[in-house]
């Protein structure tokens, strides 16, 4: 059901945020998220080994974020 509190907030909310749970995330954020996830994933299937995913998703992920952030649009 749509309600005027949850049109003003679509409003408000700038675009390139994602509402996750009702929080808005910034896009890079999420995206830098997912791209660790594939990491993981693929490291994980090509070595079948826990130490070398977690790792290079976790420095993918982190990498991403901080790059991102810098070059983020002030307010973000």
């Amino acid at each position: 059901m749509t309600t005027v509190h949850h049109l003003r907030d679509v409003v408000t909310r700038p675009a390139s945020t994602v509402s996750i749970a009702g929080v808005p995330w910034p896009t890079f954020k999420v995206v830098a998220l997912v791209l660790g996830l594939l990491v993981f994933t693929v490291v994980g299937v090509a070595t079948a080994s826990a130490a070398p995913a977690v790792l290079s998703g976790a420095g993918v992920a982190a990498v991403v974020w901080i790059v991102s952030g810098l070059t983020a649009p002030a307010g973000h």
